[in-house]
């Protein structure tokens, strides 16, 4: 399974997202620090989601990271854009 599919299935599980999409911004960072010419490294999610009204920014960035579990170390950059 690719990176974006764990990070898209470990948030859809945890969130029933209404929203959800998962880019891997990998080829754009190509010669940067943090990109080894693999790719999967970089990562923007966009997710809407009734589990997260009322919660902080940082809680939201909390949670996304505590569901995203072992994949987060993985990688280099995530970009997250939370809403409720």
């Amino acid at each position: 399974m690719s990176v974006r599919d764990e990070i898209e299935t470990s948030l859809r599980a945890a969130f029933d997202p209404r929203e959800l999409e998962v880019e891997d911004d990998s080829d754009s960072h190509v010669g940067h620090a943090g990109h080894d010419g693999k790719g999967e490294s970089h990562f923007n999610v966009k997710i809407r989601s009734a589990a997260f009204e009322g919660m902080s920014r940082v809680a939201q960035h909390r949670a996304v990271h505590k569901a995203m579990g072992d994949t987060v170390p993985r990688i280099h950059a995530l970009a997250l854009d939370i809403g409720s």
